[in-house]
Parts: structure tokens; C-alpha cells; sequence
């Protein structure tokens, strides 16, 4: 796998812990041979940690993966106008080419995770250590693996599946796997995470942030709903229920840089806020989210690109006296933020995205926002379970009345946090879209969107949509991204996805 090859010494690469404050907080990965380093426990924790940190960079979720929004017409580009972000533009415009940039970074991002991934699970196992967190590691490590290919295959369906570390020895250019194997690997890695991780109330200081038994079931649970088996995406949803989440009471508090890993978080990822991270590079210990969707032309926060600017469907799609909307985007005469009004000439479309903004009192520069990224939040089980109440005929239970945001229907326990009244009485087919519609408000700009978009009825629900907001160039090929050609040009043993 052609993608796999520039980052061959990744696999043979451990991350040097440099203080305790955080399981991410360390220096760039050293390049240390493997056989001379997995000695002791802290030589295993180094490595898992490791596996961690592709998902802080651009290829994922401090940039590509929130653009996805984009992609699913929540929202337009913006940003500075022309070409700027051209290769996300013509994604969301559906006139895509095999040399797309944002293809290409998507199609190599998991790449060192998961090699990380599978030299931990290689090594660690061997290893004369305490149990118990060999245990964890091997855990993590497979919760990790199953993220990064539930990511590529949901974007470009068939992908190599590559389970043990390469070498330069290795065969490179190994083809493209049927996406039932890989989501079968994925399965599996995931049943498996879910007995040896530990729950997210047994981690502590530094360890707060791993991924625990909840990220796994919930994980898992997004899978099952993905391939339309609704009996098991309920199980595990009514597993997650009993780990002891809830939904903050303020919904704000999911995305405030000062309450992380709060009881709605089953996985985020995690960012520490130093000015010596590097974007660029990809050694991200900021979230450039603030930054990227800051409102162009303002100074509300520490650099104001104004990507991810929302449409007026979008806008319109907040039922009356829902507190989300004045949670999650600028309009002209919205709340002020931090003690300034906005203005919606700082929009092409009059909005933009408040969600992930942090005030320059906490983030005052580019390189120092230390929020994190919502990757599994509880209220998206909740909505998951509701879903599959739905289509397994059990309405009436997804919509029964809720008393509080603690107890009650699924649905109604989302609904009632933002302010909304009980929906009840609805027919199957009403329950279907509102309960897709309470997902797309809910999780709006973390990235969810998109794949409700192209799982939902084989992918029909999207391109409905789509074209009834005027995206009529979308048809089917879109549904999956092409293979990016650079890499088909270096391994010509991959194939491309129809129509591309």
C-alpha cells in the first residue's frame, strides 16, 4: 500500500514522554528500532501514546474531517474567497478528481496510526509487564486501529487492509481489500477493545483522555448502525447506558476549552494548547478548529481564517426557541461573544460557526487553543439508540416523553437539553426524520453529518437531500472519494472507484 510507504520508519517510531502532565504531552517522535526498544512499561505507554497523535493532525480531525460538514451543505467554504480552499470546494461542489488534495491527505492521514497501531500489538504483547496495563495498551491499540479504518472506509470503501508492521522488505503495493473484510477487522478490534479497556471513570491525572470501554461500545455501535444492524447498534447503546454518561446540562460545555473529557465524552481528541506545535508539520498540540472558523475580518479570536461558513438552509433548519442555535452559530444580531457583536458582513452567507470558538482570554494566539475535538459524545448515542428503536418498530420507545435530560426517550432526552418540546405519535417514517434531523442539528460541524448522509438508505437520503439544497452535479459516484491517482500512479495495484 503505496500511502504506507512514506511512513515506514513510523512504524518503528515511539513517542518520548517528557512530562506527566498529559498522556500527550510530549516532544516528535524519536526514531528508535523496535527490537532494542519495547523493554519496559513506560517503553509500551510511549508507543500507545503514539498512536494517539495522528488524530490531532490536519489529515484528520484538526482539519479534514470537520470540513466534511462542508462537503454535506451545512455550510460553504468561505474562508478568503476565490480558490482559497479550492480542494474542499470542488468536494462539496461534487466535481472531485482523482488529484484532490483533501482525497489525498484523508487517504494518507490513518496511515502512521495505524502502523503505530499494529507494532504496539506486535510487541506489547511479549512484553514482562504489569498485566493489567498490558492489558489497557493492547486495548487502546485496537480501539485506535479500528478508528482509522472506520474513517477510510467510509470515504473510499475498499482500502488495503495491512494488520502487522511493514519493512522496506515487505511487498508495498498491496491492493485494495473488500470493505467486509475491513469492517469485519474492525468489528472485531472493537468487541475486543470493549472487554480489555477499563472505564473512562477508572482513568485519572495524566491517563484522563485514553480511550475507555465506553469509546469502544460506542465506537462499535456507530459501526453496527453503518452496516444497518440495528439490534446489535441498540445493545450496545443500552451497554454505553449503563457506564455512568449523561448530558451535560449546559450544551456549550462539550465544547469549552476549560471542561474536557466531560461526562457527555465518550472519545475526543485531545490538544494541550503549546505555542511550539506546528500545524504545518503535523505536531499538533493546538486545535487550530477555533482559528480555522473564526469569522474572517473579526478579531474574535487568535486568527480568524473564516472557513465553515453555514447556510441560510442550514440557519433555517433550527426549530423555534432551540438554544442550540445561538450555541452553535453567529447570525446578526446573536448573542455577543466575548463582549464583541458580530457582524454578518464578516460571512459570504450572513453566519458562521460559533461552536468551537475560544476567546482570546484562554487562546490569544494561533498556536495556543487547547480545546478539544468531540470524535463520540453521549448525545450521539442517544441518537443512535433512538434510531434503531425506530427501525426495529419501536417508535413509541424512542419518542417517549422525557422528564429530565437524564431519564425518559432517547430522542425526547436530547431535545428537552435544547429547550424543545416531547415529539410523540409519529409515525415510523416522521420518527426517521426527525430523529435524522435532531443529528444533524445536535452534532452539527463535528464531522457527523456526512456519513449520515451516505449510510442512510444505501446513500439515497444524501443525494435527496443534496439535490433539494441545489447540488445537482451529486450522484452516486460521490458517495465514495476517488483513490487519490498519486497514490494509484505509485501502486499500480490499486484500483479506482467506479465513475472516477
Amino acid at each position: 500500500m503505496k500511502l504506507f510507504t512514506k511512513y515506514i520508519s513510523a512504524a518503528v517510531l515511539v513517542a518520548a514522554l517528557t512530562s506527566c502532565s498529559d498522556f500527550l504531552d510530549k516532544e516528535p517522535l524519536n526514531s528508535i528500532g523496535t527490537e532494542n526498544f519495547f523493554q519496559t512499561e513506560s517503553d509500551a505507554i510511549a508507543a500507545i501514546n503514539g498512536a494517539y497523535q495522528p488524530l490531532q493532525w490536519p489529515k484528520l480531525y484538526n482539519f479534514q474531517l470537520w470540513t466534511t460538514d462542508i462537503w454535506a451543505g451545512n455550510s460553504i467554504v468561505g474562508a478568503g474567497g476565490g480558490t482559497d480552499g479550492i480542494a474542499t470546494q470542488d468536494v462539496s461542489n461534487f466535481v472531485t478528481t482523482t488529484a484532490n488534495e483533501a482525497a489525498l491527505d484523508i487517504w494518507r492521514g490513518p496511515a502512521p496510526g495505524i502502523l503505530r497501531c499494529n507494532t504496539v500489538l506486535q510487541k506489547v504483547p511479549d512484553m514482562a509487564i504489569n498485566e493489567t496495563i498490558k492489558k489497557r495498551i493492547i486495548g487502546e491499540a485496537k480501539f485506535l486501529r479500528a478508528l482509522y479504518y472506520f474513517n477510510l472506509v467510509r470515504i473510499f470503501g475498499d482500502v488495503p487492509l495491512i494488520t502487522v508492521p511493514q519493512t522496506p522488505d515487505d511487498n508495498l503495493l498491496v491492493p485494495r481489500t473488500s470493505k467486509s473484510q475491513v469492517y469485519d477487522l474492525i468489528v472485531k478490534d472493537l468487541t475486543e477493545a470493549v472487554e480489555m479497556l477499563p472505564n473512562k471513570q477508572a482513568y485519572s491525572g495524566s491517563d484522563i483522555g485514553r480511550a475507555s470501554k465506553g469509546s469502544a461500545a460506542g465506537l462499535l455501535a456507530k459501526v453496527y448502525l453503518t452496516l444497518g444492524n440495528y439490534q446489535k447498534t441498540l445493545e450496545l447503546c443500552e451497554f454505553v447506558n449503563t457506564l455512568g454518561y449523561s448530558l451535560n446540562e449546559d450544551y456549550t460545555n462539550n465544547f469549552n476549552a476549560l471542561m474536557k473529557n466531560t461526562n457527555e465524552s465518550l472519545f475526543e481528541v485531545q490538544y494541550l494548547g503549546k505555542t511550539n506545535a506546528d500545524f504545518w508539520n503535523n505536531d499538533n498540540q493546538a486545535s487550530w478548529v477555533s482559528t480555522f472558523t473564526g469569522p474572517r475580518n473579526s478579531d474574535f479570536v487568535g486568527g480568524c481564517y473564516g472557513w465553515n461558513q453555514p447556510t441560510q438552509e442550514f440557519a433555517n433548519a433550527y426549530e423555534a426557541g432551540d438554544k442550540r442555535k445561538d450555541q452553535t452559530i453567529f447570525y446578526e444580531g446573536c448573542p455577543d461573544f466575548d463582549g464583541k457583536k458580530y457582524k454578518s458582513s464578516y460571512s459570504m452567507t450572513g453566519y458562521n460557526v460559533r461552536k468551537f470558538l475560544v476567546p482570546k482570554s484562554i487562546s490569544p494566539d494561533y498556536n495556543t487553543n487547547p480545546s478539544n475535538f468531540p470524535v463520540l459524545r453521549y448525545a450521539d448515542v442517544l441518537l443512535m439508540q433512538a434510531e434503531a428503536l425506530n427501525e426495529l418498530g419501536r417508535g413509541n420507545e424512542a419518542q417517549a416523553a422525557a422528564t429530565s435530560i437524564n431519564s425518559g426517550g432517547p430522542l425526547n432526552r436530547v431535545r428537552l437539553r435544547s429547550g424543545l418540546p416531547n415529539v410523540s405519535g409519529l409515525s415510523q417514517a416522521e420518527l426517521k426524520q426527525r430523529i435524522l434531523h435532531e443529528r444533524r442539528i445536535e452534532l452539527a460541524f463535528e464531522g457527523q453529518r456526512w456519513f449520515d448522509l451516505v449510510r442512510v438508505d444505501g446513500g439515497q437520503y444524501g443525494l435527496n437531500f443534496l439535490h433539494s439544497i441545489g447540488k445537482a452535479n451529486a450522484t452516486t459516484k460521490h458517495l465514495l472519494m476517488p483513490i487519490p491517482q498519486k497514490e494509484r500512479d505509485a501502486n499500480p495495484n490499486l484500483t479506482q472507484n467506479a465513475g472516477y
